[in-house]
């Protein structure tokens, strides 16, 4: 299955647990995209010891079956650059992501 996930908060709890299921995915052979949009592009920033998302990433990003792309714009309003935990995309990217993958979870 190809499983396409779009977080749009910066919540901890709730990134946490979209990467954790992004994980389990991957470990179940699902090919897994995780799209960020709005406050999602400030994920890295709420990673804490409870809710520890940097752990998750790089876990996620470990996989050859696994992307991160983030809206460009929504980078470029908060002043972020482009990094490999968190590369520039667009509205292109969201779009194929929505048409071409089977199940697309938005938290």
């Amino acid at each position: 299955m190809k499983l396409a996930i779009v977080l749009s908060t910066n919540n901890a709890e709730t990134n946490w647990n979209a990467f954790r299921l992004a994980n389990l995915a991957l470990a179940k052979g699902d090919m897994v995209s995780v799209f960020l949009t709005g406050e999602g592009v400030e994920y890295e920033q709420s990673s804490s010891s409870q809710f520890n998302i940097q752990e998750q990433v790089e876990t996620f990003l470990g996989s050859d079956k696994s992307k991160i792309i983030a809206c460009g714009t929504c980078m470029k309003l908060r002043n972020q650059d482009d990094t490999e935990v968190c590369p520039m995309g667009g509205l292109e990217d969201l779009y194929s992501l929505v048409a071409e993958y089977d199940k697309v979870l938005t938290f």
